[in-house]
């Protein structure tokens, strides 16, 4: 399997790759200080994939609307939705306390000939998608944003993950019936491979956890340099 991880500068120039995405093994060390991480997203994957980890992290809201964030560039999209999540974090005056803190904010987009598919309005706009998916590869984007904000500091460092999904062809019946289940629901291109939507996918080229939602080590990665260090618990 090939990694695939795509760096983006601060700025909306152009994207700038890498061949390689560090694996878990390759990470080693504990932070010489408690550090604080709060996961600006509901979302119970990313919050699974930070758990096995062994992350330490604090879920809180986010006053950001994904659907007010539009471009067009899928790579952008993604990028600037994290953004968008972790600078409207929730923090109460005794988080932002709490010292280093890291916010991390992460979003997931589909992209396929030009055309960006994020979470179906509905079941007929789910299986509309998975009728486009199917019997193609396709690339999912996830953004990733870690925001320090304590001592006033406005640091972040922001990176996109690319993964990208040969799914095998589905008939109608098939993509309805996945449909029915619900587990199109709430995710990017209307499947989730970490569940059964992994039965309509032959290859990967690049990290399965990005196409989860969360590259579990670009964001070790993006915490250590906003902190210098890697998160509290995060073992190989």
């Amino acid at each position: 399997m090939v990694a695939s991880w795509r760096r983006t500068p601060r700025t909306q120039g152009p994207t700038r790759s890498r061949n390689h995405t560090p694996d878990l093994r390759e990470i080693v060390g504990q932070p010489s200080v408690k550090c604080v991480l709060y996961l600006a997203s509901r979302s119970p994957q990313r919050a699974v994939l930070l758990t096995r980890a062994g992350i330490t992290f604090t879920v809180v809201d986010s006053t950001c609307d994904e659907e007010t964030v539009d471009f067009s560039d899928p790579l952008v999209l993604a990028r600037e939705r994290a953004r968008a999540k972790a600078a409207g974090a929730v923090l109460s005056m005794d988080q932002r306390a709490d010292k280093p803190v890291v916010v991390l904010g992460a979003d997931t987009v589909v992209a396929l000939g030009g055309r960006i598919f994020g979470k179906p309005a509905d079941r007929a706009d789910a299986v509309r998608i998975l009728s486009l998916l199917q019997g193609t590869t396709h690339a999912v984007h996830t953004g990733h944003c870690c925001r320090r904000v304590d001592d006033g500091l406005r640091h972040e460092a922001c990176e996109i993950a690319t993964t990208h999904v040969t799914m095998r062809a589905m008939n109608r019946q098939e993509i309805e019936a996945y449909v029915g289940s619900g587990e199109s629901e709430g995710r990017a291109g209307a499947y989730a491979i970490q569940e059964t939507g992994d039965r309509f996918v032959t290859t990967l080229q690049g990290a399965w956890d990005t196409v989860v939602g969360l590259n579990v080590a670009m964001t070790a990665h993006l915490y250590r340099e906003c902190i210098g260090q890697w998160p509290t618990g995060y073992r190989a």
